[in-house]
């Protein structure tokens, strides 16, 4: 059952915040990739592209783990424990909004060509960290 996300957490995920994101690889094994971290509403997001191990691992087992450091105090942490949806819409643009917070640019300036971007959008079931 998804959770509210404390405001004071929402703050610094809105901040520069970088996570952490763990998913399972076709064997069980877990893979991490480091992203830039954006929320809304309920949901941790996070920005990727089609053909990516992220978005092939979530379609196959939509549980992930989130870890994100306040980029104030880095002894702040948040870890989200939920289920991640993967879809296309509205990805094109919140890899800009991503590019502007992150690069201080209006476009995400490293698009390979005929790359799809996609959202990853986690519903949260469960928080952890220290200093929250």
């Amino acid at each position: 059952m998804p959770i509210e996300i404390p405001e004071t957490v929402k703050q610094f995920l809105r901040e520069k915040a970088y996570g952490h994101v763990v998913t399972r690889n076709p064997d069980g094994s877990p893979q991490v990739s480091m992203v830039w971290i954006d929320v809304d509403g309920k949901d941790v997001l996070f920005n990727t592209a089609e053909g990516r191990v992220k978005p092939r691992n979530l379609r196959s087992d939509p549980r992930i783990i989130i870890s994100v450091q306040s980029p104030a105090d880095p002894q702040v942490h948040a870890v989200f424990h939920g289920t991640a949806t993967v879809t296309e819409e509205g990805a094109e643009q919140h890899i800009d909004k991503l590019a502007k917070r992150f690069l201080g640019m209006d476009e995400y300036p490293y698009r390979a060509p005929g790359e799809k971007r996609l959202i990853v959008r986690t519903q949260v079931d469960r928080i952890g960290g220290l200093g929250l």
